[in-house]
């Protein structure tokens, strides 16, 4: 199975990637040793790429078949065949994340620091060990920190040989134009839910109805669409979210809603913590050494203690991205009341949820229901600005109910 396969409706950007791969891998049998933004091939292959497009339309995953494709040694490459086969042993560690020579960087947090990314900046300054290329995969380029964008600018605008970064972004704003005016910018697209549905059933083993449901609650997010089809509990977590706007007919209602939506990103986060953190916490202890019962071993103290501060950034995170989720499904839910109100015969993202949707389309006007699309709006925002989540949260509730 090709590297590819894994992009749903992306197929003009997987022809550029092709492209970029097939011209990078002449660089290299050519043996030049030159920057991949010199020579013949500048108009196809280039030493720093930026990745953007709608949450769950696949930037991570495009930008992880490039690197694949990159360090792609399949023989049939000689033969005029396609970059990033799936089975060579370049493309299996890539996707594997095992390739000493591609570094992927994401951060649990809030923000990626400038110590790591100076770190990175190093490590970009060096020929590939094994591999063709060096390559730099940098999730969430938007949680930068000031500091540490101007320090992978020092990288971007000095690109070392055989070196290649990859950027993932939700838009082309979320980065300095000092870093995106040095990249090439792919936009992905919104895949089509008939895309995503049939994805769901070649990959996922998933049965047709459920997967053409699956996708259209996902509203274009593929790892959404998957979850919700592969997942009760995912399926259990929207639906009880989508009774929100059927339960916000009192202030008691209100306030019962949101704090059952708080609760509900409280709980993701401490399961998450349940699990990960006490793994990472013993592994930390073993690899100084300590013995249970014994004193602790000398700079162990101070490493537990960072470790704890990354732990509580990762649970902050965790619960945003599940009132984040959330909020979506909410909004998805009173756009298909808007469309329904205005006689829409299109798709809806809740088909399954038609007896609701029609409830509230007809206990009140249009206005009111674009006013509840701004009051989750002014949520997100304020989520986005740390107010406390379930003020916010209250504070949408009732706004919901005023309409």
């Amino acid at each position: 199975m090709a590297v590819w396969d894994d992009l749903v409706g992306q197929e003009r950007v997987v022809e550029q990637l092709t492209a970029a791969a097939r011209a990078a891998g002449a660089t290299v049998e050519a043996g030049r040793g030159s920057a991949p933004n010199e020579g013949a091939n500048a108009s196809l292959m280039t030493h720093a790429w930026l990745f953007t497009g709608p949450p769950g339309a696949g930037q991570v995953t495009a930008a992880r078949a490039f690197a694949a494709a990159l360090q792609c040694t399949s023989p049939d490459l000689a033969l005029g065949g396609t970059p990033g086969c799936g089975f060579c042993d370049g493309c299996h560690t890539v996707l594997a994340g095992s390739h000493a020579d591609v570094k992927y960087v994401r951060t649990d947090g809030l923000s990626i620091g400038v110590g790591d990314m100076r770190a990175l900046v190093l490590r970009a300054s060096s020929y590939p060990t094994g591999g063709r290329w060096s390559v730099i995969l940098v999730d969430a380029a938007h949680r930068l920190t000031e500091s540490a964008a101007n320090a992978l600018l020092k990288g971007v605008e000095e690109p070392s040989p055989r070196t290649v970064w990859l950027l993932c972004a939700p838009s082309v704003q979320d980065v300095l134009p000092t870093i995106r005016s040095r990249c090439r910018l792919l936009v992905l697209r919104t895949p089509a839910a008939e895309a995503v549905a049939d994805s769901l059933v070649r990959r996922d083993g998933v049965d047709p109805e459920t997967a053409r449901l699956a996708a259209l609650a996902g509203q274009g997010d593929i790892d959404r669409s998957r979850r919700l089809a592969v997942d009760e509990q995912a399926r259990t977590r929207r639906t009880e979210v989508l009774r929100i706007p059927l339960e916000v007919g009192d202030i008691g209602g209100c306030l019962t809603a949101a704090q059952r939506l708080v609760d509900t990103a409280k709980a993701d986060a401490e399961a998450l913590a349940d699990t990960q953190d006490t793994k990472e916490t013993d592994d930390l202890k073993a690899a100084y050494g300590a013995a249970e019962g014994s004193k602790a071993p000398r700079g162990m103290a101070g490493a537990v203690k960072e470790l704890e501060k990354r732990q509580k950034s990762r649970a902050t995170r965790t619960r945003r991205e599940t009132l984040g989720v959330a909020l979506l499904d909410l909004l998805g839910f009173y756009r298909d009341v808007l469309a329904i109100q205005f006689g829409s015969t299109g798709a809806l993202a809740n088909e399954d949820q038609r007896q609701a949707l029609n409830r509230v389309a007809q206990a009140g006007p249009a206005e009111g229901t674009l006013r509840r699309i701004e009051a989750v709006l002014a949520c997100r925002e304020a989520l986005d600005r740390n107010v406390d989540p379930l003020l916010a949260v209250e504070a949408m509730t009732v706004a919901l109910r005023a309409g």
